[in-house]
């Protein structure tokens, strides 16, 4: 699933371990789900959406959708 957490995070300045304390989960595990190697759950999604204040949409595409 390809998504825009990078950029969104950059845009706050915040690094990949800064994230992830304000989301409960590893350095390790942003740069995964950054990197498209890792789906987080739809719990972790939307709250990684109400942090950035944006939709789960907003932040995730998923490419199979037609």
């Amino acid at each position: 699933m390809e998504n825009n957490l990078k950029a969104l995070r950059a845009d706050k300045g915040w690094s990949q371990a800064a994230l992830g304390d304000q989301l409960d989960i590893s350095r390790q595990s942003v740069n995964a789900i950054e990197t498209g190697r890792y789906d987080p759950s739809l719990p972790l999604a939307f709250k990684i959406a109400r942090l950035f204040e944006l939709t789960i949409e907003d932040i995730f595409n998923d490419d199979d959708v037609a």
